[in-house]
């Protein structure tokens, strides 16, 4: 039994360190001196020594470290979590503001601009005020759970500041100031460790140790900008969502700005652009957002990103330096892609050796030579790219480039596909055999853990693989034979290639690296035929009947599924192992199709939607014929009219309800 005395002074010391930390971590603002804070926190981790009764999983001393994880687990986000499109110039801005504003038919729109900041994206859940979950971005529908690495955060509250909220989810970024980016590389170059290249690489291989130990050596931040789902309250605009989320006791970027109008939004920008160099940490642009919230499920999404917020880009950093050559790749796809080979130069502090050219005509148009005196710069301050043509420093020795008539790889022909290049060889190519291995190994696709693309291209060369269906015919005997494969790497591999026989449909579409189809379609196609035969025998009107599959996408898609080789793969794979479980959700809503206005007493629109997907029903976003019930709660809106108009049934919540228990 704990004496009274003993549980009121571990609580009192909670408050009290709870409180040093927010100021401290969040407000930038402390007002006790580093001895006396450890001196409150030792005598906590004293009594929690004596009294392990009395411990808890947000208590400021769970910051220190939990024990090493073997690996990370899976975790299914609350919503998905959508990457921005990249703009160049204010016209691409003022054209994103004049296609909100035609969607919304509204004349005037305000929005909220954040810096664009060059870290890691998370997920954290809180429930009753307590940080129970945290996870990584992932492939924006599940992430990695890192809960015990982000509790070593000092700006991730362990509990919030008021505890009102039953159910909070929000997204922020992690990042690594440049000063700790740089005091932890000087460290590993006098330890004689692999240094980083940017302080993302830093925070994202930082927050993703599987000793959370280590995390916690490393000094992380973590800025706070969307509030992905709360219970029992109402946030109107995306300033009373920062707001909110600065009161509860996240760290909201203090850069953050209310434009009333694009033009404001515009001049935010450009001062940001000025302002970079001297902030403590890397952005690469601004966000531009859409304030009022309301709008987002009228402006909707395309395949990856939203159409209520864009990212307005910098001018890239550029370094100059001296092509020596310039090579070409062949992609998975048999797309050839020239490389420019540089003299390396540093941009941005990364060490540059190889530029993309992207294509001939991007060669044409910049006038590219080999032995051209160039400016690099890394778009997005991430993939290195030839900027610009120093063609007053030409000597007469420079040479054109032209493509080659035979695939470097295989010897195959070339073709011309509009501003492409292909290799004509398909699945005899070995340079798109080892291409498309990877990508079907890869995180978003069989994320095959272990089989990463140095060993691809290891397997390859000793014989062991020569197909995606090879992977499944792996043998343990032959893996352990080959230079620096011991007994448990060889076992984590095969392990982790038997984990990957159990596969989604979505993920298996995706794998397969049919052209034009990207992860989010990969799921639109497993949420239409439901199995891979349904798929394989689809015709191109069929296709074409998707609402995000155009006449290019169609095509590709079929030529696919009628290639005889790509058959007999698919073929293989599943005699191999691989079970693909079918895209249908058993339920009592199955094949009905709902669309909610308005807001519900017991639900939050995010808890309304997993509901009804969980019982093999669909979620629409707008009034249209395949609309079954529109649900409505207080205050429903315009959706409520134009559901009469088009007769569709209307419910209310109590009705909803009992669909639910029926």
């Amino acid at each position: 039994m704990v004496p009274k005395k003993i549980r009121e002074e571990v609580e009192r010391l909670r408050r009290e360190l709870r409180h040093h930390n927010y100021l401290y971590y969040v407000k930038n603002q402390p007002v006790i001196s580093d001895r006396e804070y450890d001196k409150l926190f030792k005598r906590l981790q004293e009594l929690e020594e004596e009294y392990p009764q009395l411990k808890s999983p947000d208590s400021p001393t769970a910051r220190v470290g939990a024990p090493p994880q073997d690996r990370f687990k899976k975790v299914k986000h609350i919503k998905k979590m959508l990457s921005l499109q990249g703009v160049q110039n204010d016209k691409e801005v003022e054209d994103f503001d004049r296609r909100c504003k035609e969607r919304l038919n509204v004349e005037r729109l305000d929005y909220m601009c954040e810096p664009k900041l060059d870290g890691l994206s998370v997920e954290l859940r809180y429930e009753r005020g307590r940080f129970v979950q945290g996870a990584t971005r992932g492939d924006g529908l599940e992430g990695e759970d890192i809960t015990e690495n982000l509790k070593t955060i000092g700006s991730i509250p362990l509990r919030l500041q008021k505890e009102d909220i039953d159910h909070l989810v929000v997204r922020g970024e992690i990042i690594m100031l440049i000063k700790d980016f740089q005091d932890l590389n000087k460290r590993h170059t006098e330890e004689g460790k692999q240094t980083f290249a940017n302080p993302r690489n830093a925070a994202a291989g930082s927050v993703r140790q599987l000793d959370p130990k280590i995390t916690a050596q490393r000094k992380l931040e973590a800025f706070i900008y969307e509030i992905m789902d709360i219970s029992g309250r109402k946030v109107a605009t995306q300033k009373d969502a920062l707001e909110l989320l600065s009161e509860y006791g996240f760290k909201v970027n203090p850069e953050i700005r209310y434009c009333k109008d694009i033009k404001e939004a515009i001049e935010y920008h450009d001062k940001m652009e000025k302002k970079r160099e001297s902030l403590d940490y890397e952005i690469d642009g601004i966000v531009i957002k859409v304030n009022n919230l309301d709008y987002y499920e009228r402006l909707g999404t395309r395949t990856t990103d939203p159409r209520w917020a864009l990212a307005f880009k910098f001018e890239p950093r550029k370094e100059k330096t001296i092509i020596e050559d310039i090579v070409v790749q062949v992609g998975r796809t048999g797309i050839l892609t020239p490389v420019a080979l540089l003299k390396p130069v540093e941009v941005g502090g990364v060490t540059v050796s190889r530029a993309t050219l992207h294509n001939m005509d991007e060669i044409k148009r910049k006038d590219v030579r080999i032995k051209d005196k160039v400016r690099i710069q890394r778009a997005g301050d991430v993939i290195p790219q030839v900027a610009s043509v120093d063609k007053k420093a030409r000597t007469g020795k420079e040479k054109e480039f032209r493509m080659p008539e035979r695939c470097p790889s295989c010897g195959s022909p070339v073709i011309k596909e509009e501003v492409y290049y292909l290799c004509s060889g398909g699945i005899s190519c070995p340079a798109q055999i080892k291409e498309s291995i990877k990508h079907f190994a890869s995180k978003e696709a069989m994320d095959i853990e272990f089989l990463s693309d140095k060993t691809v291209e290891l397997f390859y060369e000793e014989g062991l693989i020569s197909s995606v269906s090879d992977i499944y015919k792996l043998k343990r005997e032959d893996i352990i034979k080959l230079p620096g494969w011991k007994e448990k790497s060889t076992q984590n591999l095969i392990d982790a290639i038997e984990r990957s026989k159990d596969t989604t449909l979505s993920r298996f579409i995706y794998a397969l690296g049919i052209r034009h189809v990207g992860r989010h379609l990969a799921d639109v196609l497993a949420e239409h035929f439901k199995d891979i035969n349904g798929l394989k025998k689809a015709k191109k009107e069929d296709l074409e009947e998707i609402r995000e599959v155009g006449p290019k996408v169609a095509e590709s898609i079929y030529k696919f599924f009628h290639n005889r080789k790509n058959l007999d793969i698919i073929e293989e794979l599943i005699k191999n192992g691989v079970r693909i479980k079918r895209q249908v959700a058993a339920g009592k809503l199955r094949g009905l199709t709902f669309l909610f206005s308005g807001s519900l007493d017991s639900y939050s629109r995010s808890e309304a939607k997993r509901l009804v997907e969980s019982e093999g029903g669909n979620v629409a976003s707008a009034v249209s014929d395949r609309v079954d019930y529109l649900v409505i709660g207080k205050d429903p809106g315009s959706k409520l009219a134009k559901a009469k108009e088009k007769g569709i049934k209307i419910i209310n919540e109590e009705e909803f309800k009992r669909l639910l228990t029926k």
